[in-house]
């Protein structure tokens, strides 16, 4: 008789979770409460699906800020080539964008999905819509999950019910409970890749995009991160891509003070943005200075860089002196944001923290704690940066627990 399998949770590591055993002969039931499989898969990278990154082990590692060692074992035998053969395999044409960065060719997630959708069917794989109550355990062993509609028993069980991120989307921590109740612990669960609150600057400039722009993230006074790239000023503070991927390296808010210098004129060094400021002060100087920057900035940013400038806004260009064209050009430079601190978690596109590491088997996945009992994905604690890491995490830890799973036998009696 094949080993019953139980996985909780229909996103990205469940799904590879669920196929991965029931390749190996089990007999597997998908719990998942959405309509469709893949919710949150479907909206990564604006719908485009940035499903993994082509990159070796270690660049893969150093992408990830928080217990990066976990994963050696699961990304070792699932790796980021290993997850682009097996979608081009499932019929998934692939391409890689800047900073090896893979997609699929048709642009679209949904193919993405419903590729994982054919193959769970080929398998045999029984999805069920239902949501998970409470894992069943006896003598430290799993033995299967009461759900809504009815209990399903089960010699193993796979816990891949996200983190609590886009909660819209089924991710509302309720795996986070069941594994805290089965005796795990959980560690501060916050947001990664999440817009940041500031004081004022993003509601003055709201509705401005910038989009080739440079950004140092400071921590107290000590440089943490640089990057290139588009944001986006809103009501609350910042956003855009620039800003999700630094704030994964703004890890100790509460503890330490953030903030931000951007470079408006990246292409430009201080020589050359000095020869620059001369030539429109040339051409602009019988105006009065607020006028004279239309061909520098955006319109909507002038009003805030003369008042930091500390250039009376009537003076006339011709006037300005050079401490005066200095003082401007390091605010242009090294135009600062104060941040105030990340939007709630529920914004956020990943989460941090989750169930324990050094609670987990990271061959197998499998509880260290209960027997039976497997993670996968974002549940655990291990969140990366921006570029597909993060979903290669979910098919990485979903392939082992799956495989785990369905071939039976618990890390401690295999070693492993």
């Amino acid at each position: 008789m094949s080993k019953q399998v139980l996985v909780i949770g229909g996103g990205a590591a469940g799904m590879m979770a669920a196929l991965s055993a029931a390749e190996v002969g089990a007999s597997v039931t998908l719990l998942e409460p959405n309509e469709r499989l893949g919710k949150k898969l479907n909206i990564t990278g604006k719908g485009r699906c940035n499903l993994t990154n082509n990159c070796g082990l270690e660049d893969f590692l150093s992408n990830i800020p928080c217990n990066a060692r976990f994963l050696y074992s699961s990304f070792s035998r699932f790796n980021a080539q290993d997850t682009m053969a097996f979608f081009e395999e499932l019929g998934v044409p692939l391409k890689t964008e800047r900073g090896n960065r893979v997609f699929p060719v048709s642009d679209q997630a949904f193919d993405v999905s419903a590729a994982l959708e054919r193959r769970l069917k080929r398998l045999g794989v029984s999805l069920v819509r239902d949501r998970a109550l409470q894992l069943e355990i006896a003598d430290g062993e799993v033995r299967g999950a009461l759900g809504e509609r009815r209990r399903y028993a089960a010699g193993a069980v796979i816990l891949a019910t996200g983190g609590v991120s886009y909660p819209a989307t089924g991710s509302t921590g309720e795996g986070h409970r069941m594994a805290a109740e089965a005796g795990h612990t959980v560690t501060p669960l916050r947001g990664s890749l999440v817009p940041l609150r500031d004081f004022g600057v993003g509601r003055e400039l709201q509705g401005l995009s910038l989009r080739n722009v440079g950004l140092a993230v400071f921590e107290d006074s000590r440089k943490i991160y640089t990057d290139f790239g588009e944001l986006v000023f809103t009501h609350f503070g910042l956003s855009g891509p620039l800003i999700l991927s630094a704030s994964a390296h703004m890890r100790r808010f509460g503890e330490r003070a953030y903030h931000l210098e951007l470079d408006l004129k990246p292409a430009l060094d201080e020589a050359a943005l000095d020869r620059r400021l001369l030539s429109d002060f040339k051409k602009y100087g019988n105006h009065d200075f607020c006028n004279a920057l239309d061909d520098l900035l955006p319109k909507k940013m002038i009003p805030r860089i003369v008042r930091d400038s500390g250039i009376a806004p009537r003076q006339k260009v011709h006037d300005l002196t050079k401490e005066q064209r200095r003082g401007l050009l390091q605010i242009l430079k090294h135009f600062p944001v104060v941040i105030a601190g990340p939007c709630p978690v529920t914004d956020a596109i990943v989460t941090s923290g989750g169930v324990k590491v050094k609670e987990i088997h990271p061959a197998t996945m499998e509880s260290k704690r209960i027997r039976g009992l497997y993670f996968a994905g974002e549940l655990i604690d291990v969140d990366a940066y921006t570029g597909g890491f993060n979903l290669q995490i979910a098919w990485s830890t979903g392939r082992a627990a799956g495989l785990a799973a369905g071939a039976g036998g618990s890390s401690s009696e295999t070693g492993k």
